[in-house]
């Protein structure tokens, strides 16, 4: 009787998952994250006290290496290893039971609250596994037939690139790429080049929200005002966008969107979202098979086969963490890191920084060069001679290492990048 008992009272912990009073983040973080409150100070612009107790709350931040590549994958915090170990543990008993029947059920839950931090209607969303699978549904799902042009930039990242070509050879749709040299510190310039290249056959903008290579942000809400009042509908790849931001998708008032959790957010590795506005889902033709393919239901995009419930109930860890420091707060101290280094790097002789500074045009990613070194050569030496990790960009006309700070990023870290970036000018 007390096994049954206990079986019970694990399933039931199991199904209120992360949004029930007994939420790991409540155990682990809630007290810490309310005491380092009485350190905020609204007046100072580093707040290193209050930051030093987010930092402790990931494991990254002890690493032996420095890590500075958060735009590719982030590290999640503690809460969100727990959480993703716990269900792993409780799937590992019997996954046909505790998966498909309890884990299963956390799903609505996670939906409505994944909504709300999107600032959008629960039936617009679906849960899915990075930013790749939300967008290649979208793109392989739209209606478009031959002749229809679709305008991109080379600058967008590559899996969307190649899905669009894709288009392009099965159904002889016209893949237009733009091109921009970044910085760009006027959004005017940006949607005049997008305008420029509309003809009466454009169905479709393809927009960037934040370059991944260089940092750029994108204006996503003029283009899309553009492109809306020329009948155009824009699909956005907002990877890099959610959860370091602050705004909500309908602010951006493009039709489809998609990212990754596992970047800014710090949920699992392999969790995405989908956004479709409402009226446009039934359109949109499920990439896998669906018994209802032309359906309104959001959930026809989530017909995905066996998958890991433990990750996918793990976001939700994710997002009580994301609550507990704030969309903005988080914003505006993961700018604030990308400024405080690239600042100091900008003022080395040979050294060249390729993002805006300006907070309404990049955020987080920052990239450098060194006049007469190639951008694989200074990351390997930053990983080799200080542990430092990044990464190089060589794509299209982009050159340079990309360096990508977290809220677990100490400041300490940063110098240590910006002494090393000195010792290897000097010697190139």
């Amino acid at each position: 009787m007390n096994n049954r008992r206990s079986f019970f009272r694990k399933s039931a912990a199991l199904g209120m998952g992360a949004f029930g009073i007994n939420s790991l983040f409540n155990q682990l973080h809630a007290e810490r994250f309310l005491e380092a409150e009485r350190l905020w100070n609204p007046a100072s612009e580093s707040n290193e006290e209050y930051w030093s107790v987010i930092q402790d709350a990931y494991t990254a931040s002890k690493s032996e290496i420095i890590i500075l590549n958060n735009g590719g994958v982030s590290p999640s915090p503690i809460v969100v290893q727990e959480a993703l170990d716990k269900y792993n543990r409780a799937a590992a008993q019997g996954p046909s039971y505790y998966m498909w029947r309890i884990m299963d059920k956390g799903r609505e839950p996670l939906r409505q609250r994944l909504a709300k931090l999107a600032g959008a209607d629960a039936e617009e969303i679906a849960i899915n596994r990075n930013a790749t699978e939300a967008l290649n549904t979208i793109i392989f799902g739209l209606p478009l037939e031959k002749g229809d042009e679709v305008i991109g930039t080379l600058q967008d990242y590559p899996n969307m690139v190649q899905a669009w070509k894709q288009r392009q050879m099965r159904d002889g749709i016209v893949y237009k790429q733009l091109s921009f040299d970044f910085p760009i510190e006027n959004k005017e310039q940006i949607v005049k080049a997008y305008a420029d290249a509309i003809t009466p056959r454009t169905k479709i903008i393809h927009v960037t929200h934040i370059i991944n290579w260089v940092g750029q942000i994108m204006p996503v809400k003029e283009i899309s005002q553009m492109a809306h009042a020329r009948g155009i509908e824009v699909v956005c790849d907002g990877a890099h966008t959610f959860g370091l931001l602050d705004y909500k998708i309908p602010d951006l008032e493009c039709d489809y969107f998609g990212t990754s959790l596992h970047k800014f957010l710090s949920a699992p590795v392999g969790s995405g979202m989908m956004w479709i506005k409402k009226d446009k889902i039934e359109k949109i033709w499920p990439l896998l098979c669906n018994s209802e393919p032309k359906s309104g239901n959001i959930r026809k995009f989530e017909t995905l086969g066996t998958r890991s419930f433990p990750i996918e109930q793990a976001i939700g860890e994710a997002i009580n963490f994301q609550e507990g420091i704030g969309n903005k707060r988080k914003q505006d101290r993961i700018h604030y890191l990308k400024k405080y280094w690239a600042e100091k790097a900008a003022q080395i002789p040979g050294v060249k920084i390729h993002t805006s500074l300006k907070p309404e045009f990049s955020c987080a990613i920052a990239g450098v060069s060194i006049e007469g070194m190639k951008p694989e050569e200074l990351d390997g030496k930053l990983m080799k001679d200080y542990q430092i990790h990044t990464v190089g960009i060589n794509w299209e006309n982009i050159h340079c290492v990309r360096v990508t700070p977290h809220v677990y990023t100490k400041t300490s870290d940063l110098d240590k990048l910006v002494g090393a970036i000195e010792k290897i000018a000097k010697k190139a």
